[in-house]
């Protein structure tokens, strides 16, 4: 019955943003940050825990060790678009959906054909030199041998990903913000919201429409107007058929 409120909602609106976390690429077979198995409940062989190493701090201290991490856990790059992500891809194509704001850094939106694409925490495939700013793709991260130098100044390569200490880029945050706070129906997936500046964002929203998909709980279920609690993929391939 709610998959059919939801499609309902849909059919009338074409004023929808999307807000996603990372429960949105979980059904990729990208592993989430906190769940039960997710990232930070891994044990690694590291004396230092993911968020640790996962900060500008690490970043700018220890970039070999850094990247031993990055490149092992934090990029899949054989990962593939999943139904969630094709069916927002579709609402978009047909003039429904308006934007995609996401937390995650793995490019799935854009590979399945989303346009408007608002990534507030960065994204993997875009990385550049430190020191003289060359823009260099995904390849060129597996590819070096250990931190990636620039082959124009050998300056150390970053990812254009937002570490734990920095700030998130002021553009993309307006953006969304004015996004949510002009969107019709609202809907909100794979995040708990119990993490800025995902909690946050949702309280621009001025509308009647908000939609809750998440396996579990989430700090925003008595506001919503609509909650499922069900695989995102299934619920947004039903709901846009």
């Amino acid at each position: 019955m709610s998959t059919d409120a939801l499609r309902e909602i849909i059919k009338q609106s074409d004023n929808i943003v999307f807000f996603g976390g990372a429960g949105v690429s979980t059904e990729s077979g990208i592993p989430d940050f906190r769940s039960a198995n997710g990232l930070y409940n891994e044990k690694t062989n590291s004396t230092y825990s993911p968020e640790e190493i996962l900060s500008h701090t690490f970043f700018m201290k220890h970039t070999d060790k850094f990247y031993e991490f990055y490149k092992s856990k934090m990029i899949y790059k054989d990962a593939k678009p999943n139904n969630a992500h094709i069916a927002l891809a579709k609402l978009e194509e047909v003039g429904k959906l308006k934007a995609v704001i996401t937390q995650n850094i793995d490019g799935l939106h854009q590979l399945a054909g989303s346009k408007v694409v608002l990534e507030l925490h960065g994204s993997i495939h875009r990385n550049f030199c430190m020191k003289c700013h060359k823009a260099f793709p995904l390849e060129f991260i597996l590819e070096a041998a250990n931190v990636p130098k620039c082959d124009v100044c050998g300056g150390i390569v970053k990812p254009d990903v937002v570490l734990y200490e920095e700030t998130l880029d002021s553009d993309v945050l307006e953006a969304a913000v004015e996004y949510i706070f002009n969107a019709d129906v609202l809907i909100v997936g794979g995040t708990s919201l119990s993490v800025y500046p995902a909690s946050g964002l949702v309280t621009y929203y001025r509308g009647n429409k908000l939609i809750l998909i998440n396996k579990t709980q989430t700090a925003y279920d008595t506001r919503a107007n609509l909650v499922l609690r069900d695989s995102i993929g299934e619920v947004l391939s039903k709901a846009c058929m």
